[in-house]
């Protein structure tokens, strides 16, 4: 059983982007819909967000052949819902997202916390300290898990060219937090080329200079990607 989270300070918005098309999952259904105990991945997610008592709304991300079928699963929920377009890349995601949270009428100091929906997993821990970082002072949150393999660098996938220190290495996860304002400002200033370069919701910040919060992640926080996640997920379940 995780850890539950004792921080009881700010509310937040929670974006779960939903944009994916699980092309690694080979299916033609995205990885995010698939149903696993009778249930859609993204619907864990979802109902751990919306019944966390921190979480004042959700903006989803969704292409627009899924947005009826998100609609339709979304409405049973007691919080306000806002859908928005899915973007050409995981980014741009986020920045509709964004900007659908401003229109939605939330505020510059909001907390937004940005998940995947294909992480079903999500603990009230890890929302509780993506908040605490902000309300800290911090200028973002990011879940992180110490690598525990040996990495090396290689120019040219033949040979290796360096050997990074595995003490200071560790593999991001999400929920990440931020202020919505400052966020969106990031994203209004960044060049549409350099956005489209971004993999992830932490590196835009990294390259303001933003003082982000490495907290600690969670094993049980994986993504489902390939279909030997999904077996994983089932035996999370099960166990």
């Amino acid at each position: 059983m995780q850890e539950t989270s004792t921080h009881t300070g700010s509310h937040a918005l929670a974006i779960i982007l939903s944009g994916g098309v699980g092309s690694r999952m080979g299916s033609d259904i995205p990885k995010q819909y698939l149903e696993v105990n009778g249930r859609a991945v993204i619907d864990y997610a979802l109902h751990t967000m919306a019944s966390d008592e921190r979480i004042d709304g959700l903006v989803i991300t969704v292409a627009p052949e899924w947005r009826d079928h998100v609609a339709a699963m979304t409405k049973s929920l007691s919080l306000p819902v806002t859908l928005a377009p899915a973007g050409e890349t995981r980014q741009y995601s986020i920045y509709n997202a964004l900007r659908a949270a401003v229109e939605a009428g939330y505020s510059d100091d909001t907390i937004v916390i940005i998940h995947d929906a294909a992480r079903p997993f999500v603990s009230s821990r890890l929302i509780g300290d993506c908040i605490a970082a902000l309300d800290e002072g911090y200028d973002g949150a990011l879940p992180v898990l110490p690598v525990k393999d040996t990495i090396y660098q290689s120019p040219d996938g033949v040979t290796i060219g360096n050997l990074l220190p595995r003490q200071q290495l560790w593999a991001g996860q999400a929920p990440e937090s931020f202020r919505l304002g400052a966020y969106l400002a990031l994203h209004d200033n960044c060049p549409r080329e350099q956005l489209l370069k971004i993999n992830g919701s932490t590196e835009i910040a990294f390259n303001a200079g933003w003082r982000v919060k490495l907290i600690p992640g969670e094993e049980s926080n994986f993504k489902v990607t390939t279909p030997d996640d999904l077996k994983r997920m089932t035996q999370f379940l099960e166990a």
